[in-house]
This record gives C-alpha cells, structure tokens and sequence, in this order.
C-alpha cells in the first residue's frame, strides 16, 4: 500500500462500522470483505464497531445478527467496540468544542436549521443563537445532559461557516436530545451525538488508520478532518472513500428494507428473497462465493451497477463441484410401465456428481411406477418438442427408454396418469449402442419418493420499468415466491438443514433451516442452472 510505502503509517488498523438498526446486506459483505482483507494483506487488524448513537432505531437483535453475519462470511474481528463505550469523552470533546467558541447550543427547530442551511447556490444565514457566549453554551449544554429539555428542543452545533460552499461545513448539528433508552446504556444518557460528529471520535479513540467509507461521505471528509483537528485528537485517521454495491432488481438500504419487514411484504429480515446476509444464507449462498463475488468486483472510485448473473455466476461455480446431483419432481405426473412386473424394485447406478468423480455413485430404485413432470408431456406437440407425448420414446435420466401408450383422465377431463411401456435392453449404462431417442426426462420411483416443497424465486423488484419518481414499492414483483408440492429421491430423506442439492434440470436448491423437517423437506431454489452470464475478460 502506498501510504505504508510513503511512511505516512507503520501499520493499518481498519474498522467495519454499522448501526445496528437493521440486518446486513450485500452492500455490506462488500465493506467487510473490503476492511478486514485490506488489513490481513499488510498484516494489520479490523475492529468491529457498532455505532450505535440513535437509540430510538437500534436493538440487540441487529448487534447479534450482525456479528453472526461476519462471523459466517469467514472473519474475526481483533476488537469489538460500541460507540456508546465512548460517550463520556465525546460529551468531554464536545465540551471542548464549546469552550473554544467551535460549538454553541442553539434553539431553532430542525426545520428551522434545515431552511437556514441555505442551498449549492445559496449560502447558509446565521442562527440567531450562533452568538451565545461560552458560559452560557456550557450551561445549556450541561441542562442537556441533565434532562431538562425535551426532545427537539435544543441542540448542539457545531460553528464553522455558514457561507462555505460544502453545506456539510454550514454549522452542523453535534448533539441531540432523545429521551429513549438505549440497547447497552439503558437511560443513562438523554443527548445523543450525531454520526457525522461520533464517527470520526471513534476512529480517533481505536487508532484506526484507514477510514473506509463510500462515495456519498465524501462531500462530508472536510468535516470528518475538522471534527479530528478542533477536538485535538492523538491520532489522525484518514478516510478514504470507494463505490457502494448496487444490483439490478435489488433494494441496498436498510431503511427500505426495514419497510419490506415491517409492510409484511416478506417474512422477515432472513426471506430468502431479501439481500440480507441471512437472507442469503438461508436461501443457500455461500460463504465463498459472496467472497469471490466481492473480490471481482473490486475497488471503484465511480458508481456503476452489477448484473444480479453476476452473484449467481459465482454460486454456480462454487456448488457445481461440491453439490450432489439428484431428481426431484416438482410438479408430479404419475406414469405406470405396464409391462414391468409388479412388485419389482431394482436400484440402478447413478454418479453423485458427473463433475467431481471422487464424490462416488449412488443407487436410485426404480419400479412400474413412477413421476414426471407434467411439462415433460403433452398430446399436442409443437414441432421440435423432443419430450413425451403419445406413441413417442424417450429415456428416463440413469434408466430405461419408455414409450407413451396411454391417457387416463377424470371424469372431468383432467390428466391423471400415463400408461407405458419400457424397453428392458435400453438400460442406462448397461453398454446399450442400439436406436436413439432424442429426448431425456427425470422422474422420481413412486413407492419409495419423499414429499417435499419446492420454493421457487425471482427478484424481488422489477427494475425494467420503474419510473423516475415512483417509490420501490410500487415495482415488488408479485410472482417472486412459487410454493411448490412435489417429491425428491429417496437417498436425500436424511437431508439436513442448509444441505444443497443440484436437482436435475430445475438447479440448485438449499433445505431451509427454519421451515424444513425430517417429516417435511422445504428446498428453496437458491440458483437455475441456466448461466448466460461471462465474466469480463482481463
């Protein structure tokens, strides 16, 4: 790193630090990945640091995900801090702050301060209490803390320059009041700093040499080194700011993801159709491949938008390798092989997976009855549709040649059955070389098939037509969840959470940890098998 090279530090200490006011994202993966690979290549250290200065929106639910979600992205933090361990000398600081004439209390409503605030081609006017004398800053301040005011009524700003072209630099607010318990305090405190005044204190106090932050704290550095310099902070972190993670078809703020929860538009923070952490995780992503999803995207100083193919590029290459195959029947049509004798069970040989040879075989038991997917049939063919269809033959996956002889329906008219024969010399891997079929189909023997739900994703959002304007819940894709009743083999009936299978032609699927049992398998689809996504070439 250049500033190792240069001798402006002798070490690096970075610092992942969320609010937990809700569960990590993707967004959020990327800054892990960012800060604690950073410091473990030139041999220095990552904190996790929770800023937790807003006590109205924070709880110990999120502090706890939050370290789970790290933890199971493959990293260890060398120190835990919570800004709240910094209070008393933020509030000492602030004092400072105020005894140098830097700070004042001021009286206006935040309204108030926002119109003042003035625009990018206006300057900022005056607070009519910028001119309070010291003493009496310090006593307001002091009346503050103490509880005698009630929320909004006062706060603590920062007196820098209400003409500067940086609206950031206009007398920014330092210190609320709010009359709310907080998560590790309790009620200690009634006056809470604001993050843009917290945030750099902390990285002072832990020593943190690389402040990373995205491209939206820019604007707001100037600040960041004014707070560090009047506040005659030891030492003098640097930040350093990179592009945040946007997905097509993907909401990257916890605030609208918090209405999603809180809409019961999804069944928590962990759907798996949430780009929260756990929600990848439960859907059945990896550790590993949101990693090498996060190191090809890399470091950008410019905001740019990833193709969603791109993360499931990167699931695929990870499970192709390490996922048995097998055959689920997700939307079931029971055939009988007329010809095969009943009572008969034969178990036929299968690899586990054709890609890793070292992973084995295993046996699939086979009978005059079995599954299909009713899509794997019609009495109407279009023309090139390879699959059944009265009078035509095609292979079952790992088994025979079958030929479609007969319908049978209800007394409505509904399908319900197909009668076949089989041809016994066609055995899969039994050396046969004679006639051909074009079609292959998969199927799942009846007797000994397990029930199972299929739950079936796609995005969330439907970016394609959103309109300039509109709100993101407007554009919730009202097919993003298909619940599916069908069967899978009888070799996964043991299949335990967080499992992940290739099936057959339908993808890769994960059992949920929270709604799966042994008495009733839930699968949820975490990827096709469909892959139109390249990588850019080097």
């Amino acid at each position: 790193m250049e500033d190792l090279k240069l001798g402006k530090v002798d070490h690096i200490i970075t610092r992942f630090p969320p609010e937990p006011n809700g569960y990590l994202h993707i967004g959020h993966a990327k800054s892990i990945i960012l800060n604690f690979e950073l410091a473990h290549e030139f041999k220095g250290k990552t904190h996790l640091r929770f800023d937790d200065t807003n006590p109205a929106k924070e709880d110990t639910e999120y502090v706890e995900s939050i370290k789970a979600d790290v933890e199971w992205l493959g990293y260890e933090w060398d120190e835990l801090f919570f800004a709240s361990d910094y209070f008393e000398e933020m509030c000492n600081r602030a004092v400072l702050l105020i005894k140098k004439g830097k700070a004042y209390v001021c009286d206006s409503t935040a309204e108030e301060i926002r119109k003042m605030r003035g625009s990018l081609t206006e300057a900022g006017m005056k607070s009519p209490f910028r001119d309070r004398a010291v003493e009496e800053n310090q006593a307001l301040f002091e009346s503050m803390r103490q509880g005698e005011f009630k929320d909004g009524e006062k706060v603590l700003r920062a007196k820098i320059d209400m003409a500067s072209p940086n609206i950031n630099m206009r007398d920014p607010v330092l210190y609320r009041i709010a009359h709310a318990t907080h998560h590790k305090t309790g009620d200690i405190w009634c006056i809470y700093p604001m993050y843009g005044f917290a945030h750099p204190l902390e990285d002072a106090i832990e020593g943190v040499t690389h402040s990373i932050c995205t491209l939206e704290f820019e604007d707001q550095r100037p600040f960041y080194n004014w707070i560090i310099r009047e506040c005659e902070m030891e030492n003098t972190p640097h930040q350093y700011e990179f592009a945040r993670l946007n997905i097509t078809n993907t909401v990257m703020s916890k605030r609208k993801l918090k209405q999603l929860v809180d809409d019961s538009v999804v069944d928590g923070w962990d759907d798996p159709r949430m780009p929260t952490i756990s929600g990848l995780r439960r859907r059945g992503y990896t550790a590993e491949a949101i990693r090498a999803f996060a190191r090809e995207i890399g470091v950008a100083k410019a905001d740019s938008v990833v193709d969603t193919k791109m993360l499931e590029h990167f699931i695929r290459e990870d499970l192709k390798l390490t996922a048995p195959r097998t055959m689920a029947v997700l939307k079931p049509l029971k055939v009988v092989i007329t010809n095969y004798p009943e009572g008969q069970v034969e178990l036929l040989e299968a690899e586990i997976n054709p890609e890793n040879s070292d992973m084995g075989t295993r046996q699939i038991p086979f009978s005059r009855e079995i599954y299909i997917e009713q899509e794997d049939f019609t009495e109407n063919p279009p023309a090139k549709y390879h699959r059944l269809f009265p009078g035509n033959e095609v292979r079952l996956k790992n088994a025979y040649f079958i030929k479609c002889n007969n319908t049978i329906k209800d007394e409505s008219g509904k399908l319900v059955e197909l009668h076949c024969t089989y041809d016994q010399e066609t055995k899969s891997g039994s050396g046969f070389t004679g006639r051909k079929v074009k079609g292959t189909i998969h199927w799942v023997e009846a007797s000994q098939a397990i029930p199972a739900e299929f739950r079936l994703y796609e995005p969330l959002i439907l970016d394609e037509d959103m309109e300039e304007g509109t709100s993101f819940m407007d554009h919730i894709n009202p097919n993003s969840l298909e619940i599916l009743e069908g069967f899978v083999e009888q070799n996964i009936a043991e299949a335990k959470s967080q499992d992940k299978f290739q099936f057959f032609r339908h993808g890769y699927f994960n059992v949920d940890p929270l709604n799966s049992t042994r008495d009733h398998l839930v699968f949820n689809r975490i990827v096709s098998l469909k892959n139109t996504f390249e990588l850019p070439k080097r």
